[in-house]
């Protein structure tokens, strides 16, 4: 018994030692982990410290204004283009359905409402994860988190910006309520398809508003902010179904719908279309001239506002201008040889969806052009399979044209094609172009560039633009940029300024060689020996002809006659600027460098009577209220001026030339939605009754006899293939080749409508032999025509005071008898109209009847 009772106390004396090491050891771990939680608090402290003046003020986040892009229309209300990277439309609290609160705490934070902003159980997850990964790939992030991350931290992922973003959910936390912190995350965060909010992601993915989803669709939006680019269901149906399931699950396991309800919204089927307005027109360098004018106006703003902007394009015109130079270009392609497949892809591929779509997104739509894959190849035939899955089949006719190109700068060609398999191959990609009833033909990314303008010239309005085949594939907008030489159609303004000098259009000028020291008048240079076109010489000539047949010879000798420094006074009032105007005889060919915007606004004058116009695309502006924040108010035209009687308006003409310089400039092309302020051009305008009235910078009468010479030039001169393809009686204009043919142009117009055309390479080089005016550019101005003015009746301005019509010889200029042989009714300007007793040809190569040239710059010869 003795030994048994001291056993005893010797196992209480071990048991006692123990519990005393247990209870030091816990004490010092306990200690230990009350240093460690210390070291933590102390740690966070010292970062929050650290890290305070980085962390933005919560109180930045209150406000959610509404981002809305800038939308741009046609005059005629069909919406040219939305611009904008981003698009919100904030809800309140009580505006979000509760359907959308549970789906997105189901997907994103289910304990939101219990947790102080930080879900600290998350986070030491995360951690774990992260550790075991050894990379940084979970955030264990809360709603709160996400919206500091989201709004004013960075998305990288370093403990910095982890602790930045704790930091800040902690002050969230104590200056919002939970309400105020879910309605802006809900506001805020990027859904994909530049949809930021709930709002704007009900709009794009299903065309209503928040209030109105349904379980799927609220379940859809909620599975987004994972990866809103991706996810979303125009990117991937199957990623969008996939996360709307994973939501709907989680909903289900935290009881906010039941399992109907659950297999209800998993069975809806998902729309992988972008909702909203639809873009009606194609006008991508207009819209750009807009974005870039709105952002100088109204700074950032201007793309996130929800501006309105109206613009003075016809959507009718601008469709035309697009086709008319779509069919140009590419009709130029066709007869300079074909230069291959875009790329090529292994045959076996034609049946791999998923590598079809590679190549079809590294090949998109061109203009016209649609991409396509050729799968078959016949005797005469091909077959190819375009995006949308059509299959088309290429005839003979729409393949035969391709002789292959074999130097493309020398405009070498190789034979033609005697089969389709000369042409194409199986696992060709190839652009097609559409045929105007049914059907494709094989086209090809054009190397040429073309270019369209068409402008109201009573008030300078741009109705149609065009700067290049395709935006995606050139933004260079050649009607306002391209600084181009104009050739021949430059030649109508030198030929304004000789009327006022006293030449008529019955003026004989000898169209005979000339030899010219130093490049025509330019300091330094050899001898310049200028040609017609035609490199034949046609004697006696008179004026009109000159103009009609676009003679070089007779316009040099015209320009000489007329006086280098009155011509140059007197073309600048139609608007060009210095580089337009070489002080030498060159300036007769038109080397000068202009646009076709300059262009098309100084034949307007031509065609409104006499006045300068401002040309302008903005008609109006308003904000997202729809309230009017601008209306343009062009100086227009005498002929628009509500005037009593013609003495009246010719006085107010005269005053107008009187005050005039003579050298306004050009203005700013295209730039400016109004009349630039404080430009001599403007500055002339005048007030009337009827508002400002552009100043008047040649006579009616001028106009007129100008109008009335460029009429012959399409009636049965350079451009008579207009008159037949128009049949009408009211159009003029001038055909433009320049040296070596790197530019062809067409400028026309007739009392409501003035139109330039060019085409060439932007990069300068030849277009070809035989590429003219009247060839290459004359078509995309008949086509666009014959649309702008179907259905419309012919329509020129009136003969004016000061225009008198007589009886002259053709071969003399001499009044003659009312059906004589030889004899033309031809129109003067009264001042200058030939007298009885004048005729024959002078000395020195011009008809007898013109006035000399007073003080003029150089002699006729």
């Amino acid at each position: 018994m003795h030994r048994r009772h001291g056993c005893s106390k010797e196992r209480f004396a071990v048991l006692a030692m123990g519990r005393n090491v247990m209870t030091r050891i816990l004490g010092a771990l306990l200690a230990t982990a009350w240093s460690l939680l210390v070291l933590v608090c102390m740690g966070f402290a010292g970062a929050y410290q650290y890290l305070a003046p980085d962390i933005p003020d919560a109180a930045s986040l209150r406000d959610v204004e509404s981002q809305l892009p800038l939308r741009v229309y046609t005059r005629d209300g069909k919406l040219m283009a939305q611009i904008g990277e981003q698009r919100r439309i904030p809800v309140a609290f009580d505006e979000i359905p509760p359907v959308v609160i549970d789906a997105f705490l189901a997907a994103e934070d289910a304990r939101f409402f219990e947790h102080p902003g930080v879900d600290w159980m998350s986070l030491v997850r995360a951690l774990v994860a992260n550790v075991s990964s050894g990379s940084v790939r979970e955030g264990g992030g809360t709603i709160t988190m996400q919206l500091a991350r989201n709004t004013v931290l960075t998305s990288e992922k370093t403990l910095r910006r982890k602790l930045k973003e704790v930091f800040l959910a902690m002050r969230l936390e104590r200056e919002y309520s939970k309400q105020e912190i879910l309605t802006l995350y809900l506001n805020r965060i990027f859904l994909g398809q530049r949809a930021y909010g709930i709002g704007a992601a009900s709009e794009v993915y299903f065309d209503k508003s928040v209030h109105d989803l349904t379980v799927a669709e609220a379940a859809l939006i909620a599975g987004l902010p994972r990866s809103p680019s991706l996810d979303n269901p125009v990117a991937s149906s199957t990623r969008a179904h996939d996360r709307r399931a994973y939501v709907l699950r989680r909903m289900l396991e935290l009881g906010k719908i039941d399992q109907a309800g659950h297999d209800a919204a998993l069975d809806a089927p998902i729309s992988s279309r972008l909702h909203g307005p639809i873009i009606e027109l194609d006008a991508p360098y207009v819209d750009e001239m807009v974005r870039a004018e709105m952002v100088r106006q109204h700074g950032a703003d201007a793309l996130t506002a929800g501006y309105q902007v109206v613009t003075t394009l016809d959507s009718r015109l601008q469709q035309a201008a697009n086709a008319a130079t779509w069919r140009t270009v590419l009709e130029y392609e066709r007869r300079h040889g074909y230069r291959g497949p875009l790329e090529r892809i292994d045959p076996a591929q034609l049946g791999d969806a998923d590598a079809l779509n590679q190549m079809f997104k590294r090949n998109p739509q061109r203009g016209s052009l649609r991409p396509a894959v050729v799968t078959a190849v016949a005797e005469r035939s091909a077959e190819v399979i375009l995006r949308n899955g059509t299959v088309a089949t290429l005839d003979w006719d729409g393949l035969s044209w391709a002789r292959p190109v074999i130097d493309a700068l020398k405009d070498a060609l190789g034979p033609n094609p005697k089969t389709a398999g000369d042409v194409l191959a199986a696992g060709d990609v190839v652009y097609v172009e559409p045929l105007p009833e049914s059907g494709y033909r094989l086209g090809q990314l054009p190397a040429v560039s073309g270019a369209l303008v068409a402008l109201d010239p009573n008030d300078g309005a741009i109705v149609a633009l065009v700067g290049g085949f395709d935006f995606g594939s050139s933004k260079y907008n050649r009607v306002v940029q391209a600084q181009r030489q104009p050739g021949s159609a430059f030649k109508p303004l030198l030929y304004s300024a000789a009327l006022e000098r006293g030449f008529t259009p019955a003026t004989l000028v000898n169209d005979a060689p000339i030899v010219l020291p130093g490049g025509g008048g330019a300091e330094g240079g050899e001898e310049w020996r200028p040609q017609n076109i035609t490199r034949k010489f046609y004697g006696p000539t008179p004026m009109r002809e000159g103009l009609v047949r676009s003679r070089n010879l007779v316009s040099i000798r015209l320009l000489r006659g007329t006086g280098i420094g009155f011509a140059l006074q007197h073309i600048a009032k139609f608007g060009f600027g210095p580089q337009s105007l070489p002080a030498n005889l060159t300036l007769a060919l038109g080397t000068g460098q202009v646009t076709p915007l300059e262009m098309a606004r100084g034949f307007a004058v031509f065609a409104n009577g006499g006045a300068l116009v401002t040309p302008y695309f903005i008609q109006s502006v308003q904000d997202s209220d729809g309230k009017t924040l601008f209306e343009a108010e062009p100086a227009r035209a005498c002929g628009l001026c509500d005037f009593d009687a013609a003495g009246e308006s010719a006085a107010a003409v005269a005053a107008d030339l009187a005050a005039v310089p003579d050298d306004v400039p050009n203005a700013v092309p295209g730039a400016a939605p109004v009349p630039a302020d404080g430009s001599p051009a403007d500055a002339a305008a005048v007030k009337t009754g009827g508002g400002a009235r552009a100043p008047q910078v040649i006579s009616p009468a001028n106009a007129f006899a100008m109008t009335d010479m460029m009429t012959d030039v399409i009636q049965r001169g350079t451009a008579q293939r207009a008159a037949a393809a128009l049949q009408r009686h009211d159009i003029a204009g001038k055909t433009g080749t320049t040296s070596d043919r790197r530019d062809t142009w067409f400028v026309g117009f007739n009392a409501d409508i003035a139109a330039a055309v060019w085409l060439g390479f932007d990069q300068e080089r030849s277009l070809g032999e035989n590429e003219e005016g009247g060839r290459t550019a004359l078509p995309m101005w008949i086509y666009f025509m014959q649309e702008a003015l179907r259905d419309k009746p012919e329509h020129r301005q009136p003969e004016p005071p000061g225009v008198v019509r007589m009886w002259v010889a053709r071969d003399s200029g001499a009044p003659m008898r009312a059906g004589a042989p030889g004899a033309l009714f031809e129109v003067f300007l009264e001042q200058f109209a030939p007298q009885p007793g004048m005729g024959g040809l002078g000395d020195d190569g011009v008809g007898a009847e013109t006035v000399e040239p007073a003080a003029a710059d150089e002699s006729i010869f």
